[in-house]
């Protein structure tokens, strides 16, 4: 093993638990082992975030399954907040939404988010997806957060 690459902490921000059941046993089913961190709200997904020992901030790179329907804040402002910080700003955002509003995809790319995934309300439909995304997540590059 690789000691040149740290863990890729994978944090969810979803509110809805099934949604958030059904992503992370579909992410498990593509072969990820990553640690995944689970938030039911933007306050306190903000603060592991920003502020936890064990944080992307202090303690090297994660990737974010954002939610933009959350109880306490916008999805769209947990985006900016990460792609504003001078040490989160590459963080990988993949933005995993019902919302299939052509303006907020946009808005949402144009503040830095990688992936813009629209929740099927299909069952199977967003298993599949989840499934796909499992994958992606196993080949894709990160990028070097010690700088």
């Amino acid at each position: 093993m690789s000691t040149r690459y740290p863990a890729v902490n994978i944090v969810m921000i979803e509110d809805d638990e099934g949604h958030a059941r059904l992503i992370e046993k579909n992410i498990r089913r593509a072969g990820i082992s990553n640690e995944i961190k689970h938030f039911a709200d933007g306050t306190s997904a903000l603060k592991f975030l920003f502020e936890a020992p064990d944080g992307p901030t202090l303690n090297g790179p994660a990737l974010v399954l954002l939610d933009l329907n959350l109880p306490d804040m916008s999805g769209t402002d947990i985006l900016e907040r990460i792609k504003e910080d001078e040490t989160l700003h590459r963080t990988p955002v993949v933005v995993l939404t019902t919302t299939d509003d052509k303006v907020e995809i946009q808005r949402c790319y144009d503040l830095g988010c990688n992936v813009y995934i629209t929740k099927p309300v299909n069952y199977e439909s967003f298993a599949d997806a989840i499934r796909q995304l499992g994958l992606f997540l196993s080949v894709i590059q990160m990028p070097d957060f010690a700088q």
